[in-house]
């Protein structure tokens, strides 16, 4: 129960996101809506096609996508309280992020993929969302941008789930926790001290 909350949080939240950009684009609102819906479930899109969930979790059920477009509506109706909360947004966005890639990737252990496939479908889930809104948006995905961390939290959080849950004798939720606790905590720590991967010299 609590894991779907969360999960439905972080929907929330991504499509919050997605919504934003597309405000600051100048979309109408159904270009919001859609780039909103696409950045809340297209993680989960994509982890389902990897792991040959068909039809995917969040085409075969509404709440997905019911939850990320209401988020999208409330964005475009109070767009600028949205912009004041910036950065409470990016910290609910890191909870979103570690929590999803530790879920991708828990799942993938589920299905009975191998460890790497597993931490590949974690770390897919947490920025498949973000690369589908900034490729509709005609913007360079930021997950190839000098920004603040952001991948590496999401691949860390998933490489704990997948190599704990196979090769340890602890229960896999213990790993869950530490996964999304562990990606969730890097991520924030990087927007608190700037941190980023170094860039290449001129």
């Amino acid at each position: 129960m609590l894991l779907d909350v969360l999960n439905f949080a972080g929907i929330a939240v991504f499509a919050a996101s997605g919504a934003m950009v597309g405000v600051r684009k100048d979309f109408d609102m159904w270009g919001i809506v859609t780039v909103g819906v696409l950045t809340g479930v297209g993680g989960g899109v994509l982890r389902d096609v990897l792991l040959g969930i068909n039809p995917p979790t969040s085409v075969e059920n509404y709440g997905n996508a019911l939850t990320a477009t209401i988020a999208s509506l409330l964005v475009f109706a109070f767009h600028p309280a949205f912009t004041k909360l910036r950065k409470s947004i990016l910290v609910l966005d890191a909870f979103g992020m570690g929590l999803f890639a530790a879920t991708g990737a828990s799942i993938a252990v589920d299905v009975g993929v191998s460890s790497f496939a597993a931490t590949a479908v974690g770390l897919m889930t947490a920025i498949g969302g973000g690369v589908l809104r900034d490729v509709i948006s005609n913007e360079i995905p930021l997950l190839l941008q000098p920004a603040d961390l952001y991948a590496i939290p999401a691949l860390l959080g998933a490489t704990i789930v997948a190599v704990g849950s196979y090769h340890t004798p602890v229960p896999q939720w213990v790993w869950l926790t530490v996964g999304s606790i562990l990606a969730t905590g890097l991520r924030l720590l990087g927007l608190k001290f700037g941190w980023r991967l170094p860039t290449a010299r001129n």
